[in-house]
Order: C-alpha cells, then sequence, then structure tokens
C-alpha cells in the first residue's frame, strides 16, 4: 500500500554528477525555508519527481531512491526523453517538486542464514545500493552480481564495493566474467544463498526469478513499468499477479517472485 508519511517536497540540487554520457546522479537536500528532515525512506520505494521549467511534459517521472544520507538523497537518472534529459541537465542549486516516499520496498531479513545476493544492471543498480547500505548498517553481509554491455556502462561500482563484494558480468567480456547475470560462477560457488533481490530489465529481472527458484532461494524483484501518478490512480503500471491485476505504484514496485504470475 502507499506509504502514509509521503510528502511533497521543494528539494534543491546539491550535486549533479554525470558520471556516464546516459547516467547523471542528483544530491538532494530539503530546500531553504522548508522541513530540513527527510520522511522516513525504505529501500525499493521511490519518488515521483515533477519536470522543472517543462510546460509540455506535465507528468511526474517515477525515479527509484539510490541511496538516503543523512538529510541528503540521491536519485540515479537515466537520460532516456525529453523529462528525464532535463534532470540530467541540472546543475547545483536548481529546484525540483518530489513527492515522496511511494511504493512498498524490499524485505530485509531479520538475520543472515546465507547468502544475500542483490542483482541489477542499469539504472535497476539504485535501489540495489540503497538496500545495500541498510543491510550493512543492519549488520548483514550483502554481495552485489552486476551485468552490463561493456566495462564503460558498469555504474557506481566503487559504492557498491564500499558496501560488499561485487561480482561483474559483461556481454562483451571487457570486464568481470563474460556474458549475462545469470551465467556468472557465484551463483554456482560458496555457501547456500539464503534470498535474492533484483531490479533491472525485464528479461533479466524474469531470468533472476527462473534462477532463484531453481535454487530454492527466495527472491524479490523490483518492477519498473510504466508510471504516471504513483498514486494507483492512472492505471498505467498494472501487474499481472497471482492475486489478480494490481498497481504496481502501490502494490509494488518491489514484489516476491512467488506473487508474480513469471514461474508459471
Amino acid at each position: 500500500m502507499t506509504n502514509p508519511t509521503k510528502r511533497i517536497m521543494e528539494m534543491e540540487v546539491v550535486t549533479a554528477q554525470a558520471f556516464h554520457p546516459l547516467y547523471t546522479l542528483l544530491t538532494l537536500r530539503c530546500a531553504p525555508g522548508t522541513d530540513p528532515e527527510l520522511p522516513a525512506m525504505k529501500p525499493g520505494q521511490f519518488v515521483q519527481v515533477a519536470i522543472p521549467d517543462a510546460p509540455h511534459t506535465f507528468l511526474r517521472r517515477p525515479i527509484s531512491i539510490n541511496y538516503v544520507d543523512g538529510n541528503e538523497m540521491a536519485l540515479l537518472v537515466r537520460r532516456a526523453g525529453e523529462g528525464t534529459s532535463r534532470l540530467c541537465d541540472l546543475r547545483s542549486g536548481a529546484r525540483l517538486n518530489i513527492v515522496a516516499p511511494l511504493g512498498r520496498g524490499f524485505t530485509i531479513p531479520g538475520q543472515q542464514t546465507g547468502r544475500l545476493l542483490l542483482a541489477g544492471g542499469g539504472v535497476g543498480i539504485a535501489p540495489l545500493c540503497f538496500l545495500g547500505r541498510a543491510m550493512k548498517a543492519a549488520g548483514l553481509t550483502p554481495e552485489f552480481v552486476i551485468g552490463a554491455r561493456s566495462d564503460a556502462d558498469l555504474l557506481e561500482l566503487d559504492m557498491l564495493r564500499e558496501i560488499g563484494e561485487v561480482h561483474v558480468t559483461t556481454d562483451d567480456g571487457s570486464a568481470g566474467e563474460h556474458g549475462v547475470v545469470t551465467c556468472h560462477s557465484t551463483w554456482q560457488l560458496g555457501a547456500t544463498i539464503q534470498r535474492v533481490y533484483c531490479c533491472g530489465p525485464a528479461p533479466m529481472m524474469k531470468a533472476v526469478a527462473r534462477l532463484s527458484d531453481s535454487l530454492g532461494a527466495d527472491c524479490e524483484v523490483s518492477l519498473e513499468n510504466m508510471m504516471a501518478c504513483g498514486l494507483g490512480a492512472c492505471l498505467c503500471c498494472v501487474e499481472k499477479t497471482v492475486r489478480g491485476n494490481v498497481c504496481v505504484c502501490t502494490e509494488g514496485p518491489v514484489f516476491n517472485i512467488k506473487e508474480l504470475t513469471w514461474l508459471d
């Protein structure tokens, strides 16, 4: 269900780091003159961002929360169209109107009995970074399995390595192991996998879900369905589940794979 603590906030861009032609990391804090305290946010939740100075881009854009550090929040934005391009072009001092936090986040286990694998690629790395930080703070030891087309497309590896061990695959073999995320040898090595968490392109998430199921590991995925309102009103993000069609923005974006119909 929608988080009851959600707020509409005026935010200010602290830094805008364009570390890849398609990706910019925006660090935000509450704008001067507003409540400086961020509401409580959970890994896997997202925000809805109004695009500034864009009269023809009237719908907010859903962006995963990359991490929260004190009173600052980071968003990893992929340049995909006019709206996200405007976000990627922002500079320090710019203002953003944001609704946050929205959706249902990941489930963090109370204790670790096996390996916790966080698998992702592209902008899907953002919520996994937040999740990994929360796990480490809780005394858990997460591992990351990150896939990309090439070494030039790998994102935030230094940040992830501060959290836990990072396993890499690339389609062209330019970094890590050659192949896709589900082909990495780490799936076959080490202790029993307790739980898998995944965010990224839908084909990758479905492959990770099937692999996790075959290994007997519980698995949660963060869906990236198209969202317009973020409140369950517009019905653009509907996903078929074992209990019928639901809005991803309110019932998710995080789902246990047993809730979905991917394994049928």
